[in-house]
C-alpha cells in the first residue's frame, strides 16, 4: 500500500500549470499528463469506471460495501492544475525533518519561521530547491484522496458510496466550468484543498472582478497643452486614491480587499483589472462603491473628453451562504477531524475553491486541510504528518457517512 507521501512525490514531479492566456478547457495540455496517470492508478485500485473526459475531468466511483440499506454518495474533489504564479516544471521535491528556525533551500531562498511553524518542530516537510512551486496546491489533495481510496478498499468497515473528481483549471477560476453535477451524482462533497492540519472551511470570500478602462486624448506632447488627456496617468490617480488599508497586504481574517493585479496602457487608453473580495454583501457593495467613487472623482477633474468605464463580473459567492442549509455536511466533517486526533478549526478562506461554485450550484461542498503552506510560492511546503491526517480524515468521512441515510430530496440543497 502506497503512503500519501509516496503518491505526492510522484505527482509533484508532473507539470500541470494552468494558463489565463488560453480559452480552452483545460487551459494547458500538460494537465492531461497527470490525469492519465491517475486514471491508470484508479483502474489498478479496482475503480472500473475511471476515465478522463475531453475537458480533463477525471472521475471514478468506489461503491459502498453496505448491502442491506441505502447510504449517501459522497464526493471527494481536488484539482489537477498548479498556479502560474511560479514555475511548476522540473519540481525537485525533498523531505527534511524540521528542527525549528528558518529553512534554507538549495538556491538561497529562505522559508522564514512563523509562529505556526514553531508548533511543527519534529515534523517532516516536503520542500523544493526554491526555484519552483511544490505543487501541494493541490497535488497533496489528490494524493490524500488516492491513498484514502486504497485504505477503504483494503478495509471491511462500512463506507458510503464515494465519487471522485479531479478537476482542471481551478487556479484560474474555471474548475467547475464543465463539471456535470447530475452525472457526478453526489449528495454531499468535500474539496481537499486547504492548509494547516485541523483547519476546515465552510466559508469563502464572495468574489467579483472589476475591469476599469480609461480612454484619453493623445496628441503630440509638444502641443499637448489643454488638449492631451493621458489615460494612464488618470488611471494611476484612480488606483492611488483607493484606500490603502483595503489591500491584500494590509488585511487578514474576514477583512475585505480590493486587489489591483494587472495594469497596462498608454496615453489614449489604459486598463486595470481588480479582484474584489468580501465575506458579506455589505462589504462587497462597499468595494464596488469605492471604485465607482474614485473613478467619478478623477473623471470630474480631468475633463469632459475623458471616458472611464467599469465592468463588474461576479466570479463566485461565499459558500457559507448556502452551507447553512446543509449543517449535516459540516457536522460530519468536524467529527471526522476529531476522530483523527485533531481539534477542528473553522477558518474563513481568503480565496475560493471548486467548492465555492459547486455549493452555489447545489452540491454542498466544504473544504478540508492538506497540510500545505505558502501556496503559490517557491517557499511552498507540505507537512507530511498533517498530510497523513488529511488522508485519515477522508477515511473517517467515508465511514461516518455510511451510517447516515441519503437526503430525501437532494435538490433541496
Amino acid at each position: 500500500m502506497k503512503t500519501p507521501l509516496e503518491r505526492f512525490l510522484k505527482y509533484a514531479r508532473i507539470e500541470t500549470t494552468s494558463s489565463e492566456e488560453t480559452t480552452t478547457t483545460p487551459s494547458t495540455d500538460c494537465q492531461f499528463d497527470l490525469a492519465r496517470v491517475l486514471v491508470d492508478e484508479l483502474l489498478e485500485l479496482g475503480l472500473s469506471d475511471a476515465y478522463v473526459d475531453e475537458h480533463c475531468y477525471v472521475t471514478a466511483t468506489l461503491p459502498t460495501n453496505v448491502a442491506d440499506r441505502r447510504v449517501p454518495t459522497i464526493g471527494f474533489i481536488a484539482h489537477l492544475d498548479a498556479s502560474c504564479a511560479a514555475s511548476d516544471a522540473n519540481v525537485k521535491p525533498r523531505v527534511i525533518e524540521y528542527q525549528g528556525g528558518d529553512v534554507k533551500l538549495e538556491n538561497g531562498v529562505v522559508i522564514a519561521e512563523t509562529e505556526d511553524m514553531k508548533t511543527l518542530v519534529g515534523d517532516h516537510f516536503v520542500v523544493t530547491d526554491g526555484s519552483t512551486l511544490l505543487g501541494a496546491d493541490d497535488k497533496a489533495g489528490i494524493a490524500a484522496i488516492m491513498s484514502a481510496l486504497e485504505r477503504l478498499i483494503a478495509s471491511d468497515e462500512p463506507r458510503a458510496n464515494i465519487r471522485v473528481c479531479f478537476t482542471p483549471d481551478e487556479e484560474i477560476g474555471n474548475g467547475t466550468a464543465f463539471f456535470d453535477l447530475e452525472r457526478f451524482g453526489a449528495d454531499y462533497a468535500y474539496t481537499v484543498d486547504g492548509g494547516p492540519g485541523g483547519e476546515i472551511y465552510g466559508e469563502t470570500f464572495t468574489a467579483d472582478k472589476a475591469v476599469v478602462v480609461a480612454k484619453g486624448v493623445d496628441v503630440h506632447p509638444g502641443e499637448a497643452k489643454s488638449t492631451m488627456i493621458n489615460a494612464s496617468r488618470a488611471l494611476a490617480r484612480i488606483v492611488a486614491a483607493l484606500p490603502l488599508d483595503r489591500t491584500p497586504e494590509e488585511t487578514e481574517g474576514r477583512e475585505p480587499f480590493i486587489h489591483l493585479y494587472r495594469m497596462e496602457g498608454g496615453v489614449s487608453q489604459a486598463r486595470a483589472e481588480f479582484l474584489l473580495r468580501a465575506f458579506d454583501e455589505i462589504e462587497r457593495e462597499k468595494n464596488k462603491q469605492f471604485l465607482q467613487e474614485k473613478v467619478a472623482d478623477v473623471a470630474e477633474t480631468v475633463g469632459s473628453a475623458f471616458d472611464c468605464q467599469i465592468h463588474f463580473v461576479q466570479q463566485y459567492l461565499n459558500m457559507g451562504y448556502f452551507l447553512k442549509r446543509s449543517p449535516e455536511v459540516l457536522e460530519v466533517l468536524e467529527e471526522a477531524t476529531r476522530r483523527v486526533g485533531l481539534e477542528p478549526k473553522w477558518i474563513p478562506i481568503r480565496g475560493g475553491t471548486d467548492g465555492s461554485r459547486l455549493t452555489e450550484m447545489g452540491l454542498p461542498t466544504p473544504n478540508l486541510f492538506t497540510g500545505g503552506r505558502n501556496f503559490h510560492s517557491v517557499m511552498e511546503f507540505l507537512d507530511v504528518e498533517e498530510h497523513e491526517k488529511a488522508t485519515e480524515t477522508l477515511v473517517e468521512l467515508a465511514k461516518l457517512w455510511s451510517a447516515k441515510e441519503p437526503p430525501s430530496d437532494a435538490s433541496s440543497h
